[in-house]
């Protein structure tokens, strides 16, 4: 029976025998099935890629978003339900801004973590709410403390990371990043690489469309979280399609 979840799964708030709490992982099951979403850290500044999955030719470019400013010096990018995600922005962006007002400073992206993750943990103890189905990756850059990055899970675990990956592909982009020298590269380099492994780990036969969208918080950006200018987004974009075609006509030389 509790390996099924029949009758365990009805309550946030149920352990099933062998001690596992269904809800959270059916939150984690609908991460699993949204666009891939990539931070990678490096020696000043963190970058985001997200795999925006376009599901109809009828949207309009650039509409739903999966990446936002928390505050000036704080980006998240997000991965799984959207509606979800959107409450979590507005309780961070509430939580950033109550601690403006109340110790004259911006939030230390460490401490707007744990309260993130806390809220995030709240959702997964009572029976009357169910836990948020999404992921979020939070970054910032500090003169004091330089790069940062967390990702939250949607049970509130949350860890300090150089690069993560979440989503579809996630283990894909992970084997990739893993590759990667994070601690000695430029977020100029970051960029190149988060778009070269997005368009690497699509997958072409399942989801044929895709926006990439790509952001950064750097010591070249002063400490402030923007996306990365157009016309560098079209250059890695072309770059990264680029190197996709080089690596198929090899794989073709060779059989």
């Amino acid at each position: 029976m509790s390996s099924i979840g029949t009758g365990y799964d009805l309550s946030a708030s149920q352990f099933s025998p062998d001690g596992r709490v269904f809800q959270v992982e059916y939150a984690a099951k609908a991460v699993e099935n949204s666009g891939t979403v990539i931070g990678l850290r490096g020696k000043d500044g963190v970058v985001f890629a997200v795999e925006k999955l376009v599901t109809s030719k009828l949207y309009e470019p650039g509409s739903n978003k999966r990446i936002f400013n928390i505050d000036k010096h704080i980006g998240m990018a997000v991965s799984g339900l959207i509606s979800d995600a959107r409450q979590i922005v507005e309780t961070a962006r509430t939580e950033a801004a109550n601690y403006q007002s109340q110790y004259g400073v911006p939030i230390p992206l460490k401490y707007l973590n744990q309260r993130v993750s806390m809220y995030l943990h709240a959702y997964t103890l009572y029976s009357a709410v169910r836990p948020y189905g999404c992921s979020v990756v939070l970054s910032s850059w500090d003169k004091f403390d330089g790069p940062n990055m967390y990702m939250i899970d949607p049970s509130g675990i949350s860890y300090s990371y150089f690069g993560c990956a979440v989503g579809k592909a996630k283990q894909a982009a992970k084997t990739e990043i893993e590759k990667l020298k994070l601690a000695d590269m430029t977020t100029t380099e970051l960029v190149k690489e988060a778009a070269r492994i997005v368009y690497l780990v699509h997958d072409e036969l399942k989801d044929k469309n895709f926006e990439l969208e790509l952001s950064w918080v750097s010591e070249q950006t002063n400490g402030v979280h923007m996306r990365v200018p157009s016309n560098i987004l079209e250059e890695v974009e072309r770059t990264a399609k680029q190197a996709l075609q080089d690596d198929s006509d090899s794989e073709n030389e060779n059989m």
